[in-house]
């Protein structure tokens, strides 16, 4: 056994470990004007300043209101849709349609934001956009897209869903597919109805994993998909104010060789995601101890 989790102890040791050295990038005035180390070893310490212009900045409030609110709404239509999904697949008498629309569903999942980016381009564009050549054919003034910041969070809460629907949707159909099906022949044989299968026999059983999904999502409410909030709407100035998460705040402040303030920024995103699923496991395991995490 030893042996067998060795690969994955070194994986784990190159590059989740030793990279936590980088952390003290945070608290450092970070200069780059020669190698990795020697950057770090002779950089001036700054204490907290890096930490402060996340919520000096004049954007700090629109970053973590963007950052918070999406992932809410991820949160609760990421476990509600894929498991109402699941249940509606798992309820197909042909196995080959369900096949069917499994792939379907997941398909999405493996294409890359910048593939994504470039049909919504297509779809959105203000001058041969499909949308606008639509709106064209009603008789209706076309729309630019990327102008328009108010139609941006339906946008990007749709595209998140339309990406991830099938991983989490998989995930749940497999627990649904392990269930002993005993349950449902004695639930018939006493007159349940489908509905009373699903609400009495199903769902408990899936609630284990519907709470360890749920928990590992909170686990990530402070991250955000940099592709959907950075590729999707091409970096559109316009859209600021709806699309600038942290990960996208980070990522521009790296830009500017703001090195120290991108890696104090991450660095935040890492113990307040921390302190957020083990309050959500604690929560858990007050209300339900055999659906905790640990």
């Amino acid at each position: 056994m030893s042996l067998l989790a060795l690969p994955t102890t070194i994986w784990y040791i190159l590059f989740c470990f030793l990279p936590m050295f980088g952390i003290i990038i945070a608290f450092k005035d970070f200069k780059i004007h020669g190698g990795f180390l020697s950057n770090i070893f002779n950089s001036k310490w700054s204490g907290f300043k890096n930490f402060e212009f996340l919520f000096k900045s004049n954007d700090a409030w629109i970053v973590i209101r963007n950052t918070l609110g999406y992932n809410i709404v991820f949160i609760i239509l990421g476990i509600v849709v894929p498991v109402t999904l699941a249940l509606m697949v798992g309820q197909l008498h042909s196995r080959k349609a369900g096949k069917v629309y499994q792939t379907m569903m997941f398909l999405p999942y493996f294409l890359s934001w910048v593939v994504v980016s470039a049909v919504i381009w297509a779809f959105l564009s203000f001058d041969k956009g499909i949308a606008n050549q639509f709106l064209a054919d009603l008789g209706k003034d076309p729309i630019n897209w990327y102008m328009e910041a108010k139609y941006w969070p339906y946008l990007l809460i749709f595209m998140n869903m339309w990406k991830g629907l099938g991983y989490g949707m998989v995930v749940y159909l497999a627990t649904i597919t392990g269930i002993d099906s005993t349950y449902y022949e004695a639930a018939v044989i006493d007159g349940a109805s489908k509905w009373q299968q699903t609400q009495y026999i199903t769902l408990p059983l899936m609630k284990l994993v519907i709470v360890m999904m749920f928990i590992l999502s909170v686990g990530r409410i402070f991250y955000t998909d940099f592709g959907l909030f950075f590729q999707v709407p091409r970096d559109s100035n316009s859209l600021f104010n709806v699309t600038t998460t942290v990960d996208v705040l980070v990522y521009k402040q790296l830009k500017t060789a703001t090195v120290g303030m991108a890696s104090a920024s991450a660095f935040l995103q890492s113990v307040l995601g921390c302190a957020t699923i083990l309050i959500a496991n604690w929560i858990v395991r007050r209300v339900d101890p055999d659906s905790a995490m640990m």
